[in-house]
């Protein structure tokens, strides 16, 4: 039954724009992994929202959240599933977190389509599926509760909505992602970032630029080895060595690029425990 509980956070939170949008009560997966489904205007089709808790949950205690960032659309998992590595790593249990994972219509680089509203994964992620989250589970609803790990293109969007909206973010961490790209033409980027004027704002090199007084303290940028793109970290690496930028850097191990490769328990590790 779907309920629309997620409509009143939406309208709120849009400067008076109303952005409908309804959310399912939570299914218990065969994983353990309660899943909400989800209808917006800014998504085609249906969605879905995947939150791990911790096994024991204490009451009155506010956890903090890790909103691991799927690299396919929809449901595919061509690279694996981030959750499910999370869950054998039993990182919910071991930092007493909440692990989300949202799903995309299309394929996911956490931009806004310039023409195209049901392509408006920003929005959806930052007025639907946060809002959401911090209602109906005991997290942390301020920016010190809240962090981003992504792999690839959820490695280029955990570091554009941390340097897009750093009053909202704690930390983020990326691996393996192609972080220098200056043209949308690979990878699928054309398809949601529609105009390269529109790819300018979401530029990661651009964003670095613009923002590096902001990151010169905190140290809440994290950069973890690689299985594609090492040259995109080492050069990501000395632009924020340039910058002036406080960052934690990682040139290896090689893995394999797939959630299950080893990397998300040590980017999870940096993310909580830090240097």
């Amino acid at each position: 039954m779907m309920t629309t509980i997620g409509m009143i956070l939406v309208a709120l939170l849009t400067s008076g724009e109303e952005l409908p949008a309804s959310v399912s009560e939570a299914r218990l997966n065969r994983q353990g992994f309660r899943v909400h489904v989800t209808e917006s205007a800014c998504q085609m089709g249906q969605t879905k929202i995947r939150v791990l808790l911790p096994d024991r949950l204490e009451p009155e205690h506010r956890y903090s959240v890790v909103y691991v960032l799927p690299v396919e659309a929809g449901d595919a998992s061509q690279y694996g599933d981030g959750l499910l590595e999370v869950k054998h790593c039993d990182l919910h249990n071991k930092y007493r977190a909440v692990f989300v994972s949202p799903t995309f219509s299309h394929v996911p680089w956490y931009a806004d389509h310039p023409t195209d509203r049901r392509m408006h994964q920003e929005t959806y992620f930052l007025k639907v599926v946060v809002p959401f989250v911090e209602q109906q589970y005991p997290v942390e609803a301020k920016p010190s509760g809240r962090f981003l790990l992504g792999f690839s293109k959820s490695g280029w969007g955990a570091f554009s909505l941390l340097l897009r909206h750093p009053d909202l973010f704690a930390r983020a961490v990326a691996w393996d992602a192609p972080l220098m790209k200056d043209k949308p033409d690979q990878f699928g980027m054309d398809d949601i970032f529609g105009t390269q004027e529109n790819f300018d704002m979401y530029q990661i090199t651009r964003l670095l630029e613009q923002r590096a007084t902001e990151f010169r303290t905190g140290n809440r940028l994290i950069l973890t080895g690689y299985g594609n793109f090492r040259e995109h970290h080492r050069q990501v690496h000395d632009l924020m060595t340039r910058l002036g930028i406080l960052h934690e850097y990682r040139d290896g191990p090689e893995r394999k690029h797939d959630w299950h490769s080893g990397w998300v328990e040590e980017a999870a590790a940096l993310l909580f425990d830090g240097p």
